[in-house]
């Protein structure tokens, strides 16, 4: 495997401010539930603070962070402490499996994608980034090194795909210019949010390209910002109703 960083974010010190930044969207969740189909049982592992879960069916969620779980809304139940690649569960314990980008973050993804299949009875819908795609959003001018280390992060699109079920689909996903949810891709027309702390403190990139990397494209992008250079090379992107980058879903069936 190519990818090798995986486990690298330190949840229980950088993740107390992930339910505040990173919301469930509701234009990607609609994609993520009927994915789902009609799937009554629901396992979400890495579940995080719960962005995504369906709140209309039964829901069994996975997290091994006491930070992460400590931040689940009260209409959400408790999420169980374990792992992805040692789940808890017999075969077939679910109609459905789900797991919102979080697969990056497995020390093992392949054998925490192999468990997803095996408590699944029905399909696996994985919500995640397309390591070759991220050169898409204009960040990487700014931070390269997201290219580099985010590039080596994400499991690779078809070795996901080869693992989460028979004839796998790989559906990319439009970012809404309002996204609510916020990861890297959706600022693509708010480039201005980069600059506030708590909003790259959301994103797990930051925390690994290392300091001077981090505090170099901040410093780069206020400059071009403030003398409009950003907007001369692509302002048209802040009133682009949406981008494709490389958010994708992949859905695994039996």
């Amino acid at each position: 495997m190519a990818y090798s960083l995986a486990g690298d974010f330190d949840y229980e010190r950088h993740g107390h401010g992930y339910a505040i930044q990173r919301r469930t969207d509701p234009r990607i969740a609609a994609r993520v539930h009927a994915a789902l189909g009609d799937a009554r049982t629901v396992v979400n592992v890495g579940a995080g603070a719960g962005s995504y879960e369906p709140v209309d069916r039964h829901v069994v969620a996975v997290e091994p962070s006491a930070a992460m779980r400590a931040q689940r809304p009260r209409h959400l139940a408790p999420a169980v402490s374990a792992v992805a690649e040692d789940l808890p569960f017999d075969d077939d314990a679910f109609d459905a499996a789900m797991a919102m980008v979080t697969v990056h973050q497995w020390p093992d993804a392949a054998r925490g994608l192999r468990e997803l299949r095996r408590v699944s009875r029905g399909p696996v819908v994985v919500l995640t980034l397309d390591g070759a795609a991220l050169g898409l959003l204009w960040l990487a001018e700014y931070l390269p090194e997201l290219l580099v280390v985010d590039g080596r992060r994400f499991p690779p699109i078809d070795t996901i795909a080869s693992l989460v079920g028979a004839a796998a689909e790989v559906r990319p996903v439009p970012v809404p210019i309002d996204c609510v949810d916020g990861f890297t891709e959706a600022y693509y027309a708010r480039p201005e949010r980069f600059l506030d702390p708590e909003v790259r403190a959301s994103q797990s990139a930051w925390g690994v390209v290392g300091d001077a990397a981090a505090a170099r494209a901040v410093e780069h992008l206020r400059r071009d910002l403030e003398d409009g250079t950003w907007d001369a090379r692509h302002g048209h992107l802040r009133t682009q109703p949406e981008f494709q980058g490389a958010l994708r879903l992949v859905v695994g069936h039996p």
